[in-house]
């Protein structure tokens, strides 16, 4: 994932990407509830909120002025999860395999600057390892697009070194355009049937071309105090449309670590980080806490929302923390809230 100094040197609108932990300036044995109100920028506005799940049962808290448990709220790339398990989901049946280059589901889609669909595996899609260039970086998460348009933006530019990792949005777009191209309904269609409905996530959505939040929600604030609560949803499409609740996300982690939405074999290939050298799995990526546990899950950044999700690797414990602003006081501070979560408490 591209490091701290990195995503603070662009503006904080482009953030579908991940990001690295940076070094905390809380301890790591401090209470989640204490570190949480440090993340908030300060105003009336900012506020943040936290959702986890434990062995006990769920506890929430919350810090700040407009947010709410039962909030709506825009996700960001945690929408990659969704998508990395309707494909590998696809796999298991058979439909498609992670080995099939692009060219063989989408012809002629991509190419130029370089670039070629007939070099490229869907594995490669989902570990980030295509070398494809982020539309996002052109559009700063601004600029609502179809999934084409968002491609050819890409393709305007030529790719990294194939193989190396390098997190890019447009890779979750074409993704989108292979689930709907193999089974002839829409990523977000598929997404409903296999995951939202079975799971009973009622407040999960994918919006399209929707800028309203569902009710109840809260404002949505960018970096420099605006209100975007209302917000096209195709500036990030697959990449990052998905709307949800902080207990929706962690249903869905829950159950899928848990293994109720892939069989063993599918769940390990989404684990496997060596395609992408340790950063990142399919949809997911792990987070060693300095305790020595290691959490999988995703962040999530759109115009007025951070989402961060994390869970063990059975999914007994997850974390769902959410920001209603795309800036957090101190970034530095989300290790820290996984670190007071899932490591031994020593208060």
């Amino acid at each position: 994932m591209p490091s701290l100094r990195t995503l603070l040197a662009v503006p904080v609108s482009l953030a579908l990407l991940a990001w690295a932990p940076a070094a905390s300036s809380a301890p790591a044995d401090q209470p989640t509830n204490a570190i949480l109100p440090l993340l908030v920028t300060g105003g009336e506005a900012s506020a943040a909120a936290l959702l986890a799940k434990e062995e006990s049962g769920y506890r929430y808290a919350d810090a700040g002025g407009d947010v709410a448990r039962s909030d709506h709220f825009r996700a960001g790339s945690i929408t990659k999860t969704f998508v990395a398990t309707v494909v590998l989901q696809l796999a298991e049946e058979d439909r498609l395999s992670l080995s099939d280059t692009v060219e063989e589901h989408l012809p002629g889609v991509v190419r130029g600057a370089g670039n070629d669909g007939r070099a490229l595996t869907l594995r490669s899609l989902l570990t980030h390892t295509s070398g494809l260039y982020d539309f996002a970086a052109d559009t700063r998460g601004t600029v609502p697009l179809t999934p084409l348009q968002s491609i050819r933006l890409a393709l305007t530019h030529p790719p990294a070194d194939p193989g190396r990792y390098s997190y890019s949005n447009t890779n979750y777009v074409l993704l989108g355009l292979v689930v709907e191209q193999v089974t002839g309904r829409s990523y977000a269609t598929e997404a409903e049937r296999r995951i939202i409905a079975p799971l009973s996530l009622t407040g999960t959505s994918f919006p399209g071309s929707r800028t309203s939040l569902p009710s109840p929600h809260g404002r949505a604030y960018a970096a420099d105090g605006t209100d975007v609560t209302e917000l096209d949803p195709r500036v990030a499409g697959a990449a990052g449309e998905l709307v949800t609740t902080l207990a929706d996300l962690d249903r869905f982690y829950a159950a899928l670590l848990g293994g109720e939405l892939l069989p063993p074999r599918w769940m390990r290939e989404m684990l496997d980080t060596r395609a992408a050298h340790g950063s990142y799995g399919m949809g997911l990526y792990p987070e060693t806490l300095p305790c020595g546990t290691t959490v999988w899950g995703h962040n999530g950044r759109i115009s007025g929302s951070y989402v961060r999700t994390a869970a063990t690797v059975d999914g007994e414990r997850v974390l769902t923390l959410r920001v209603n602003s795309d800036a957090i006081a101190d970034p530095g501070l989300e290790p820290a809230v996984l670190a007071a979560e899932f490591c031994p408490r020593t208060w």
